[in-house]
């Protein structure tokens, strides 16, 4: 399985916010259609991920100080991507390494969308159902067979 395999199952949804953006609306964002991550654009190209682990700990060590903030003071301006044809282990080593639950997809400097954690999750229990039926499927019609010695 690969990463485009994922995105066909996923969709293309995608929300994003510009560098200059203010923090707060950014998260209000992210809140309104319950999601962890916004991808940062600037002038149709990728800038960075801000997540909620950036707004968290912006929040913990500015607490008063956030509302002036700007997505780019908080984002991660060099977010790990991945590319379409990633295979799924390559994905979730890449994720493991980077600590990060959400990975723009990108074919060259275009932004396909964003994969998440979930995403792969997902993915993988329902690939795994999908054999697992297929198999149950298979031992059912076993043909019936004496073994003889």
């Amino acid at each position: 399985m690969k990463v485009c395999d994922i995105m066909r199952v996923k969709g293309h949804t995608l929300f994003t916010v510009s560098p200059q953006e203010p923090l707060h609306l950014a998260l209000a964002t992210m809140a309104q259609h319950d999601i962890g991550s916004v991808v940062v654009m600037s002038q149709g190209v990728l800038a960075g991920m801000l997540t909620f682990r950036e707004i968290i700990a912006t929040v913990h060590s500015k607490p008063e100080a956030y509302r002036g903030l700007t997505v780019e003071s908080v984002m991660d301006a060099t977010p790990a991507v991945l590319a379409p044809e990633t295979e799924l282990q390559e994905v979730l080593q890449a994720m493991l390494e980077s600590h990060a639950r959400y990975m723009p997809v990108m074919d060259g400097a275009v932004l396909l969308g964003v994969l998440s954690f979930y995403d792969v999750a997902k993915a993988v229990v329902e690939s795994e159902r999908f054999e697992n039926e297929q198999l149950k499927s298979y031992i059912q019609d076993w043909p019936n067979s004496t073994l003889t010695a």
